[in-house]
């Protein structure tokens, strides 16, 4: 492979992967704990965009039980945007030769 070939294949890829954070941004993926008592929007730029919590759970006054559940709920969308995030870099990957033994 020549070294212009080698350039042209890296701009393309730069364009790529800024159009893939474009879109990973403008995603959106939620997670939920507690049975779906708290649910939160994660962007897929993982800025929390929305967080829900069901009144019943302002009537416990359980404090440290709405802390764990809004922690595990963007914890579970946190979890869900970088396997989104994996599955499209390797999607985008797929064509690109890469050396033996050498992965991204």
């Amino acid at each position: 492979m020549n070294l212009g070939k080698m350039m042209q294949q890296a701009k393309k890829m730069q364009e790529s992967m800024k159009k893939l954070q474009e879109e990973m941004a403008a995603s959106e993926v939620s997670g939920e704990a507690g049975g779906g008592l708290v649910r939160v929007v994660m962007g897929g730029d993982q800025m929390v965009r929305r967080v829900n919590i069901d009144p019943s759970l302002w009537e416990e006054q359980d404090r440290a039980l709405i802390e764990d559940l809004v922690a595990a709920a963007v914890n579970q969308a946190a979890q869900k945007v970088a396997k989104m995030q994996q599955e499209k870099q390797q999607s985008l990957m797929a064509g690109l030769p890469l050396p033996p033994g050498f992965s991204l």
